[in-house]
């Protein structure tokens, strides 16, 4: 198959997945370097993607004014190399295959807009049952796409059984998550990771125990989850709390579906290794595995701590950067914070998260959510449980005023362009006098 992975012969040193991947590569299977056909989708995604008022604002130093009305971009924000290159292999895939049935395990990305594309361009969106995709539509003659986010080993294993094209648009600092967690395993630690336990990532990453016999893990979703695990840790070896811990039967129900089943708090919180969700807020992730080393060393000593626990800062560096770029933002004065990108994107949610603690901000998942005439907005509310509500006068109608822009890593910049338009309208400016 034209530019698929270099298959090589496995050995020893192979981790049992990468040995499989080279045998599915062998067999003309797997594919992750693309198909060499980057120059001839390039125009297609530059017509799907682009977006003018993107590009004017970063010529005039990512700043705006017309009248009374500023808008200021963030200077990191929308499309990360991971996600271009998923969507850029997507377009490659249905090049390569235009007579081919294409099947997607999920979503590419989280973006409306992009899935709504990919599923016009004839792919089929796989159906997620809880626990996996549903593959029992694909045939070997098929291609399947593997999203940015990857899949559970489960699911490539039985790709790998069906005999069809599997094309891996896994982000590589994802892949950096697992061979934390892999090494987790290997070294007999628990993977306590910080993420959502029902994200596609964070599934198949927690997945990655399951190359070792008795490999396990533990998703926290924030630092109250995390401070149920240290109270336990700590309560285990007798040592007093500020709250009560849970007993071993709280925790196993507590946390029952953020571990596997054969997960023991009694022997599995002794050699803990912290990993995360690559989109989450990073600073909380640091904080997180701050104060689990510390608690281990309340628990047990410094010595045990210092042989027993792990940390490593696995947040994607476009997430760091995104999230850098609107705390620097936010040191000028704004009026309102406009984030936009999925409803479900975790990177685009911690973003609104970090914008709320500053000025009053609004999360859309797309310009379409916006109502120029009756200045009426759909937005998810901030925080882990957001509900979707729709707010008329959402956009402050006085004089002067500043707003502030900015996406999530999977927000294509037309769709920020248009929402800075519609911003724009609401003020009365129409978008051709802008460009």
């Amino acid at each position: 198959m034209t530019d698929s992975v270099s298959a090589t012969t496995p050995n020893a040193s192979q981790t049992p997945s990468s040995a499989r991947a080279a045998a599915a590569a062998e067999a003309g299977q797997y594919v992750r370097k693309g198909f060499g056909l980057k120059a001839e989708v390039q125009d297609t995604l530059a017509a799907d993607y682009t977006g003018r008022l993107v590009d004017l604002l970063r010529e005039r130093d990512f700043s705006l004014t017309v009248g009374d009305t500023t808008v200021r971009l963030a200077r990191e924000f929308g499309f990360c190399y991971g996600v271009e290159r998923a969507v850029d292999y997507a377009y490659q895939t249905r090049q390569k295959f235009p007579d081919r049935r294409i099947f997607l395990a999920g979503e590419i990305i989280h973006n409306p807009h992009v899935n709504v594309k990919l599923q016009t361009m004839g792919i089929t969106f796989l159906d997620s049952k809880g626990t996996g995709f549903d593959y029992s539509p694909v045939e070997p003659n098929d291609v399947v796409l593997l999203p940015a986010f990857g899949v559970t080993i489960h699911d490539f294993e039985t790709l790998r059984a069906l005999g069809c094209v599997i094309v891996d648009t896994t982000c590589g600092s994802v892949l950096n998550v697992w061979k934390r967690v892999e090494a987790y395993a290997r070294d007999g630690f628990t993977a306590l990771i910080h993420g959502k336990y029902y994200h596609e990532e964070t599934r198949a990453t927690a997945s990655q125990v399951e190359k070792y016999p008795g490999g396990t893990y533990l998703v926290v979703r924030d630092m109250d989850e995390a401070e149920l695990v240290m109270r336990y840790i700590e309560a285990s070896q007798g040592k007093q709390t500020s709250e009560p811990a849970l007993t071993r039967e709280q925790f196993l129900e507590r946390f029952a579906k953020q571990a596997p089943a054969h997960f023991d708090p009694d022997l599995h919180l002794v050699r803990i290794g912290v990993a995360n969700q690559t989109t989450m807020l990073a600073r909380e992730s640091l904080a997180i595995a701050h104060a689990v080393g510390e608690a281990m060393e309340r628990a047990y000593g410094a010595e045990h701590r210092a042989a027993h626990f792990r940390s490593f800062d696995t947040i994607c560096s476009a997430t760091q950067e995104r999230q850098d770029a609107v705390v620097e933002m936010l040191k000028e004065p704004l009026d309102v914070m406009v984030v936009v990108g999925g409803y479900n994107s975790s990177n685009t949610i911690s973003l609104a998260a970090l914008c709320a603690e500053q000025v009053k901000t609004y999360h859309i998942s797309d310009p379409d959510e916006v109502d120029v005439a009756t200045n009426t907005a759909r937005f998810r509310t901030i925080g882990p449980h957001g509900e979707l509500v729709t707010s008329t006068e959402w956009m402050p109608t006085g004089s002067p005023l500043r707003i502030g822009i900015t996406a999530g890593a999977s927000t294509p910049n037309n769709k920020i362009g248009e929402a800075i338009a519609r911003v724009f309208a609401i003020r009365g400016i129409e978008a051709e006098t802008l460009v």
